[in-house]
């Protein structure tokens, strides 16, 4: 499945992929990106590339770079075009099971709320009321539900 990469989006991301493209030294690498750029500048990208823009867009959302350089407006052009990249949309439908398995604390009274370390960049939530438990992972690779009961 191919992303359509237009208007504002696209400038962006295409200078996101280029200054990644302009300090890095291994071939392998520099290769993947040039097809990357390419694939930008064609308007489409699907496969590798796009999980390649993605992790490019990622860093660049995370750590303030896109809205430094680009303003708010290049922020969410980037935004909007992660959320609709594969691994974007991964993590809204994470986002989305989560809040349905926090629907079943609805009108409970919560007694216990705890986070621990699991990994690294990886934490653990667990949310007890008297008759139920739900436990969370929240981390990169996004929220997931690790059980759920009684």
């Amino acid at each position: 499945m191919s992303t359509r990469v237009s208007g504002e989006a696209q400038e962006v991301a295409r200078a996101e992929a280029q200054a990644v493209l302009a300090m890095v030294h291994d071939e392998s690498r520099r290769q993947k990106l040039g097809d990357v750029v390419a694939a930008i500048d064609e308007g489409e990208v699907d496969g590798t590339d796009a999980d390649a823009l993605a992790e490019l867009l990622e860093l660049g959302l995370s750590s303030g770079r896109v809205r430094a350089v680009y303003g708010p407006e290049g922020e969410q052009a980037a935004l909007g075009l992660f959320r609709r990249l594969p691994l974007g949309k991964e993590l809204s439908e994470s986002a989305r099971e989560l809040n349905e398995a926090l629907a079943a604390l609805e009108g409970r009274t919560i007694e216990k709320v705890a986070v621990s370390v699991v990994g690294p960049g990886e934490y653990g939530v667990t949310v007890s009321t008297e008759d139920f438990e739900i436990a969370l992972r929240l981390g990169k690779a996004g929220a997931r539900v690790a059980s759920i009961g009684t």
